[in-house]
């Protein structure tokens, strides 16, 4: 017998069946940038640790795409893991997304990456981290996210002559665009955090590296470079320092931070510390304990490569800074970690991975 629902009953089924598909279609995190470098070892490890996990990417050709489909294809084995190909600037998309999936724990890395190339591209640097930006904040703002965890980055310190580099310090005077854009990043985050009690951290990482990493930095070109015979492009003389983080301290760090959601710091103004606000909202700097010199840093890999680079020695460039050095109390105190693998460990596992990915 086919029962027949009318009035109340019915709107309650149909409340059911809706609230149903909304359980069917919930990922617990949403990682954007997922095909990317940091956004892929963040997904593999909540995918780990037992999550859902709902990815997005505009698999750009910034850089090789085939290399971010080897690394999608690592994630879609897992039954936890959902792809979803959109660009985050489409503010349409980018939205009905949020909706379809409500997710409640947002890591946001998908950006336009690099320093040189804002000098050439920038108006990449507006859509995807500035507009882009904006259509996640309004996203997590409308679906009541608990906890927005964003990518910034060291660049944002510019000329800051202070050492070593403090969340605590002001960063008004960046020396790219894509530094900006970061900046801008913070402070609407903050305006969100403020406006709306939307839970935002931002974390300035320095210097990622690892098995899996980025054509366009330096141990990957390095590496393909002295493989191949050709000659390496190092800036500054060799002389720049760098905070060089290996990625498994990264991901580290963005899974414990993104554990605690910030509350307001009732105590003190944000004038006074400007990584804590009487909003709900933090920033961390994510960087190793140590800063190394860049021609250690290629000493190393030419140690383990087994071979001598053909170095081109250049001025420091446009837009980069000589020195970088992260102070990472806060992330101490507040997490009671410290980023710990150095680069003559971090070095021979990207080596590694690039001898294998590439059978060389």
């Amino acid at each position: 017998m086919v029962q027949i629902l009318k009035g109340t009953a019915l709107q309650n089924w149909r409340l059911g069946k809706y609230i149903h598909r909304r359980l069917q279609n919930m990922a617990k995190f949403l990682v954007t940038g997922a095909a990317g470098f940091i956004g892929f070892h963040l997904s593999q490890r909540l995918l780990t640790m037992g999550e859902e996990v709902l990815g997005i990417d505009n698999i750009n050709d910034y850089y090789d795409v085939s290399l971010k489909q080897a690394r999608l294809a690592q994630l879609e084995d897992h039954r936890n893991f959902q792809f979803e190909k959109l660009d985050i600037s489409d503010r349409t998309t980018t939205f009905e997304l949020f909706t379809h999936y409500s997710p409640s724990k947002v890591i946001h890395l998908a950006a336009q990456a690099g320093v040189r190339y804002s000098l050439s591209n920038p108006y990449a640097y507006v859509d995807s981290n500035l507009v882009g930006f904006l259509n996640i904040l309004e996203g997590c703002r409308h679906l009541k996210v608990q906890h927005l965890v964003f990518a910034s980055s060291s660049s944002v310190y510019g000329a800051n002559t202070k050492r070593p580099f403090s969340v605590r310090d002001s960063v008004d005077h960046p020396i790219s665009l894509y530094a900006a854009t970061k900046k801008a990043n913070e402070m609407m985050a903050h305006s969100y955090s403020h406006l709306y009690n939307l839970p935002t951290t931002g974390l300035r990482f320095f210097s990622v590296y690892g098995p899996w990493g980025r054509p366009d930095m330096a141990l990957f070109l390095f590496t393909q470079a002295i493989l191949s015979g050709k000659p390496i492009d190092v800036f500054n003389n060799g002389k720049m320092q760098r905070n060089f983080t290996y990625i498994d301290d990264v991901i580290e760090a963005i899974i414990r931070i993104t554990d605690k959601i910030p509350q307001p710091n009732l105590e003190q103004t944000n004038i006074l510390n400007p990584s804590t606000s009487h909003a709900p909202y933090r920033i961390y700097n994510i960087g190793s304990q140590k800063s190394v010199r860049l021609d250690y840093f290629i000493e190393v890999l030419e140690n383990y490569l087994g071979k001598k680079a053909i170095k081109n020695l250049l001025p420091l460039q446009p837009g980069d800074v000589p020195q970088a050095d992260a102070d990472i109390q806060d992330l101490q105190q507040d997490f009671g970690f410290t980023p710990s693998i150095p680069v003559e460990v971090g070095i021979p596992r990207f080596v590694d991975w690039y001898r294998s990915y590439y059978s060389i």
